[in-house]
């Protein structure tokens, strides 16, 4: 199991509560995500045996969920985006993309930002694709250890995560920011907020999935690369 691997699934069964029909299913092979309706949280990890016998199960699963886009998992050591899998081919899927798992120690350097606020996860996620009037935010979703994050600027929230808090861990996720406000200070700044909101409630260690693009941030924030998911999609899907 890669660091921030338990987190990850606490945050997917607190997620489940807010989406129609979700459940994470769990067996001796896979842990998986079912969303029917909310199409990016359809992913399984793999963590014991065959992925060949385990993409066969999983088509069967998501099939009878009526989810036709998914992803498998495959959890590796390896710490460079561009090493060579440790898995060359998994029977009826094809090779989509890599995710890094990336972990930092958590001490009382960070510091929060008065434009961050807390709301809901809806609203969170609306506001790394596109501005959202501070007007139209939503309240909290009310459950315990997850929390979805915005930053303001003139009266708009122009960034967004969400984050749980699981033990002594604090996992990031989806963070994000529309295009026309990168490059303008508001990750680092909302990730500082999350790192030091978790630190005071108890968080020791902080984890988080970076594609290339998000890497140079968080490495500068002193997260460092501890694994990575490679991941696989059936050859039929026309997941992006």
């Amino acid at each position: 199991m890669l660091p921030g691997q338990q987190t990850l699934l606490m945050s997917w069964s607190a997620l489940a509560r807010l989406s129609p029909g979700a459940r994470v299913v769990a067996s001796a092979a896979t842990v998986a995500a079912v969303f029917p309706a909310w199409a990016p949280l359809n992913n399984a990890i793999l963590q014991a045996g065959s992925a060949d016998a385990a993409a066969v199960a999983l088509a069967d699963a998501y099939g009878a969920a009526g989810v036709g886009a998914w992803a498998l998992w495959l959890p590796s050591t390896r710490t460079d985006l561009d090493a060579e899998d440790d898995v060359r081919a998994v029977a009826g899927m094809r090779r989509d993309t890599s995710t890094l798992v990336m972990r930092l120690p958590l001490t009382a350097a960070h510091r929060r930002d008065e434009r961050v606020r807390r709301t809901s996860i809806s609203s969170a996620t609306q506001a790394t694709d596109e501005p959202v009037r501070v007007a139209d935010l939503q309240a909290e979703d009310g459950i315990d250890g997850l929390t979805a994050w915005v930053v303001v600027r003139e009266g708009q929230a122009v960034a967004g995560a969400w984050s749980m808090v699981h033990d002594d861990e604090c996992g990031v996720y989806a963070m994000g920011t529309p295009d026309r406000f990168r490059r303008q200070g508001l990750a680092r700044a909302l990730m500082s907020h999350v790192l030091a909101s978790a630190h005071a409630q108890g968080a020791r260690t902080a984890t988080l999935q970076s594609t290339p693009m998000g890497r140079p941030l968080y490495a500068s924030l002193g997260f460092e690369p501890v694994g990575r998911y490679d991941e696989w999609v059936p050859r039929t899907s026309d997941r992006a």
